[in-house]
């Protein structure tokens, strides 16, 4: 599993960790949680030929707004090289996701939802594709919000349920998690 370092600028200790070769993913904790729990999804991904990248949250967090931590994301892109990617995030690192999206329309392939946050949010991006996968036991970030984004842009988002997958399905549903992903971008 690849080792988390910080990225620093301005102070705002940023912790990623990288891992893999081919088109670029990035996957966004969840506040409050380490990068280490999006490892196996990861290291899974990794070995289907993609490169991840795994960034959490500022030292911050708390009072870093979404648009801040999407600015986090772009500038650590930036000092990796990563001129554009798929932009994912898990809960709350998803609504982060949204805003590179919305921000920096040129960097983003496509929006990648580990579960949907519910609240005031803005509607997706003009023309970026979004792929939500969504635990269906998950309370914390219900199917009702997938599928409410779905009817808000029914040609941009697509919806994966996994069966039985609560609000750490990335984590608990390793495999089926990993497998839309890889099948939804059809890398081969």
């Amino acid at each position: 599993m690849a080792a988390t370092q910080t990225f620093d600028p301005d102070a705002r200790a940023i912790p990623f960790a990288e891992e893999g070769v081919g088109p670029a993913v990035v996957l966004i904790a969840a506040r409050g949680l380490t990068i280490d729990y999006l490892s196996p999804l990861s290291h899974s991904l990794a070995t289907e030929d993609f490169r991840v990248v795994r960034i959490g949250a500022r030292h911050d967090a708390d009072a870093a707004a979404p648009t801040d931590r999407a600015q986090d994301v772009v500038d650590l892109l930036d000092h990796l090289a990563i001129d554009h990617a798929w932009i994912g995030g898990h809960r709350d690192g998803g609504t982060v996701a949204r805003f590179v999206a919305l921000d920096h329309h040129d960097r983003v392939n496509g929006v990648l939802l580990l579960g949907v946050e519910d609240g005031d949010l803005p509607a997706p991006a003009d023309g970026v594709p979004v792929l939500v996968i969504q635990g269906t036991a998950d309370t914390v970030t219900p199917v009702a919000n997938g599928e409410a984004l779905r009817a808000q842009a029914p040609g941009l988002v697509s919806v994966v349920p996994v069966e039985g997958g609560g609000d750490m399905f990335p984590t608990t549903h390793v495999g089926a998690t990993s497998w839309a992903i890889e099948d939804y971008l059809d890398w081969d």
